[in-house]
């Protein structure tokens, strides 16, 4: 059976797995009795991928099959600063997985998504995982968190999607919020007319923000990247997903 490895961005760990892909999100998301369940999101790895930081080679030899025949499900290669040691090159399909298992494959894609003068609203996934509104464009945020800081606090290395502001991205005093589900709208509200009104580029909206999030707020997609390449992942319009993947948005909208 071949060895797989995944770059699991909620909770960030490397995995090496003799299970498929669609099997793993499965595995991973539902859970067993010594795992909790919940939406998992993780990216799969070119299996001849090394480095220095990671013991990958001892992982994948600990990934045999069991007595009974059965694939070894997962064997945990690294689970502590491992996005920042993962070639971009080496990144392959991202799976978005809902919470009852249902796996969906998105490739990446070199077309970014239009870079609008409104205001944005960023979900960073891994290493750290606040919920930021900013001013600036995708491209402009990464490069302000990992290339280019003006703040004392950098990452290497980030994982993040833009999610949803519709209205409120142009008008956050009056905006309608319709079906956008965050928290502490008013809050939210507060912090974007600071964006209009002040100096700033980004401002926090919530530091201890939950790993998992509504996958139907993200406006355009995933971006994962260092100091020396970024990979964007498209997600598919809603008219797309319901017409071609029925079965994975009913259930990420439950």
């Amino acid at each position: 059976m071949a060895v797989h490895l995944y770059l699991s961005l909620v909770p960030e760990a490397l995995i090496a797995s003799m299970l498929e892909p669609e099997e793993f999100g499965s595995y991973y998301a539902v859970g067993t009795k010594k795992k909790a369940s919940g939406q998992a999101i993780f990216l799969e790895i070119d299996p001849d991928f090394r480095s220095k930081y990671l013991r990958i080679n001892e992982g994948i030899s600990r990934c045999v099959p069991h007595e009974d025949g059965t694939p070894k499900s997962s064997i945990y290669i690294g689970v502590y600063r491992v996005l920042e040691h993962i070639d971009v090159s080496a990144l392959g399909k991202l799976y978005l997985v809902t919470k009852d298992g249902r796996t969906l494959g998105i490739d990446p894609s070199e077309d970014i998504p239009p870079l609008d003068d409104g205001l944005h609203l960023y979900k960073e996934i891994v290493p750290v995982s606040p919920l930021v509104a900013s001013r600036l464009n995708p491209l402009d945020f990464f490069d302000l968190i990992v290339k280019n800081p003006t703040s004392l606090v950098t990452l290497t290395a980030i994982a993040f999607a833009e999610l949803r502001l519709d209205e409120l991205a142009s008008n956050p005093e009056m905006g309608q919020v319709g079906d956008l589900p965050y928290s502490n709208m008013d809050h939210l509200r507060e912090v974007l007319k600071d964006l209009k009104t002040k100096p700033v580029a980004t401002k926090m909206v919530d530091r201890a923000s939950p790993a998992s999030f509504a996958y139907r707020t993200v406006k355009n997609g995933f971006f994962v990247g260092n100091e020396s390449a970024m990979a964007y992942y498209p997600l598919p319009s809603s008219d797309e997903l319901q017409e071609s993947h029925y079965r994975w948005w009913r259930s990420a909208n439950m």
